[in-house]
């Protein structure tokens, strides 16, 4: 009777369903809604490695690009929800983007269960630029009002909604020309197009000499950057950028939603992982599932939809 018992627990344990703490129980899909080789992408690169180093599983990464993302987030829901499948998420992007139009997800389809990092926004000149300062900028932006011209990533995204926050505190009419991406919003910045970029401090970080940031939107400087002081540094209270985090699909559990953050957040947690984010000129958040997270992206809509509405980018 007892072999009969133990068999029978046997049994039971076999066939019950798979818990949170299962997670990872194989290879994981990371769906990056964009192409390869833009941020999104290069920062799930340095998540790779420290994930099969952590937990002994892949972490596998696709793409699904289309529509500034959202192709890819108009299909999270269709993903498995047992901790198999996660998917790159983006700020502004996922607010604004379904208020400019039918793009195929709301923003409440979408279940952010971490905010890994950001890529600071910067005002990026040339290293021969005239504008040694932010206020040498302001100053001309004031005596020729539409004439300073900045290239940037996108319309309704980071760059863009930060310039029009900054021309508000800062009292100014900039002109923003949008471009398909940093890549192309650099080249016409280096090749003189626009006198500059609202870009990020990626930027500098992979451009180098060739380029000056003026000033960066985080609460403190960044350390790849010691000597270009913060906006708020200079009065301005600006702390943006492009953030980016994982989302699972709305079944998923809510164990499961936090055992896929607590992962994500012990990569963030390994020294060699942030070191390598920061000398990129990225910056880390830690912004985890629950009351955090959504105190986080309350705060973060209101920012985004009142510039966007004063913008115009949205009705």
């Amino acid at each position: 009777m007892f072999r009969r018992t133990l068999a029978a627990i046997a049994l039971a344990l076999a066939a019950a369903p798979a818990t949170a703490q299962d997670f990872p129980s194989g290879a994981v899909s990371y769906v990056i809604p964009f192409g390869p080789g833009g941020e999104s992408d290069i920062t799930a690169r340095f998540q790779q490695p420290h994930f099969k180093e952590l937990f002994g599983e892949d972490l596998v990464i696709s793409y699904k690009p289309g529509g500034g993302g959202a192709v890819g987030w108009s299909q999270l829901n269709t993903m498995p929800a047992d901790g198999t499948a996660i998917m790159g998420i983006n700020l502004p992007h996922i607010i604004v983007k379904p208020m400019q139009g039918n793009v195929g997800f709301q923003t409440d389809d979408i279940v952010p269960v971490h905010m890994f990092h950001y890529t600071p926004d910067a005002i990026v000149v040339r290293a021969d630029s005239d504008y040694q300062t932010l206020d040498d900028l302001i100053s001309d932006a004031k005596e020729n009002p539409r004439q300073v011209t900045f290239s940037g990533s996108g319309k309704g995204t980071a760059n863009h909604i930060a310039q029009l926050r900054f021309d508000e505190m800062a009292g100014i009419d900039t002109t923003y020309v949008s471009f398909d991406g940093t890549g192309s919003s650099t080249t016409a910045n280096l090749g003189g197009q626009v006198k500059a970029q609202w870009g990020y401090t990626t930027v500098g970080a992979a451009q180098g000499d060739e380029v000056r940031l003026l000033a960066v939107a985080m609460d403190e400087r960044h350390p790849a950057f010691p000597d270009v002081p913060t906006f708020k540094e200079l009065g301005y209270d600006l702390v943006s950028g492009a953030y980016r985090g994982i989302a699972v699909p709305k079944d998923t559990s809510e164990d499961m939603r936090a055992e896929v953050a607590d992962a994500i957040q012990q990569i963030n947690d390994q020294e060699a992982f942030r070191q390598t984010m920061l000398d990129n000129g990225f910056a880390l958040t830690d912004i985890s599932y629950g009351e955090e997270m959504d105190a986080f992206m309350a705060q973060k809509a209101d920012e985004y939809l009142e510039a966007a509405r004063a913008g115009g980018v949205i009705e």
